[in-house]
């Protein structure tokens, strides 16, 4: 986990929150995510912003957009690689944080899984479906990084989320609808409620719910 405050370090802190978030949304008998893939990838796209806000790379603007404080990188491949896919200082206007997030989710995405692969993770497979289309399927690899990632949300759902990082992940839990898919306890409506709430507290995790939103109602009609 990065640290709360301050400046992020080059040394290795363990995975990100976007890293969690997909070890968190791994099925590990089938190799791929539990929720609508769009929806985990803006998921981890916002993760990775919430790190760099806490870093003191990025700030939110008026209306919901991203202003760069610091293109300085953070020494960590998953969110340079989302600070390098933001608007540099100077260039245009702020970028609004939903549509960020639509155009960066893909890269970020790819990065989470790069990293997770080198952690020894998971293990990268390509199949085919029917002969034809091929998929990537994420197997389980040597390290256990989704069994700690799960039983870490266990114990930040039991205590109330918190720790400012636990409450931006159930945030992001709830804003791609994986709070559909996770073991919540007994009380699962209540504690849906509750990650809702968390949901509606930061801007980040706002502009999230909103791409999914957005794509759920395309989805719906027809476009």
């Amino acid at each position: 986990m990065t640290a709360g405050t301050g400046e992020h370090s080059s040394a290795d802190r363990g995975p990100t929150l976007p890293e969690r978030l997909l070890l968190l949304a791994l099925d590990p008998e089938h190799g791929k995510p539990l929720n609508v893939p769009s929806h985990l990838r803006y998921g981890l796209a916002g993760g990775a912003l919430a790190e760099l806000e806490r870093a003191g790379r990025v700030a939110e603007a008026h209306g919901g957009r991203i202003t760069l404080c610091s293109p300085l990188p953070l020494g960590d491949p998953v969110l340079d690689s989302a600070l390098a896919a933001l608007p540099a200082p100077g260039k245009g206007r702020d970028i609004k944080a939903r549509r960020w997030l639509q155009s960066a989710a893909r890269g970020i995405d790819e990065a989470c899984r790069q990293r997770l692969e080198q952690r020894g993770a998971i293990r990268r497979e390509t199949r085919r479906a029917l002969g034809l289309f091929r998929y990537e399927r994420l197997a389980a690899g040597p390290v256990d990084l989704a069994g700690p990632a799960r039983a870490h949300f266990k114990g930040a759902l039991a205590t109330g989320f918190g720790d400012p990082e636990d409450r931006m992940l159930g945030a992001l839990v709830s804003a791609v609808r994986l709070d559909r898919k996770l073991e919540l306890g007994r009380d699962r409506r209540s504690v849906r409620r509750d990650l809702k709430l968390l949901a509606r507290e930061h801007w980040i995790a706002r502009a999230v719910a909103s791409a999914v939103f957005q794509d759920e109602a395309a989805s719906a009609g027809g476009g």
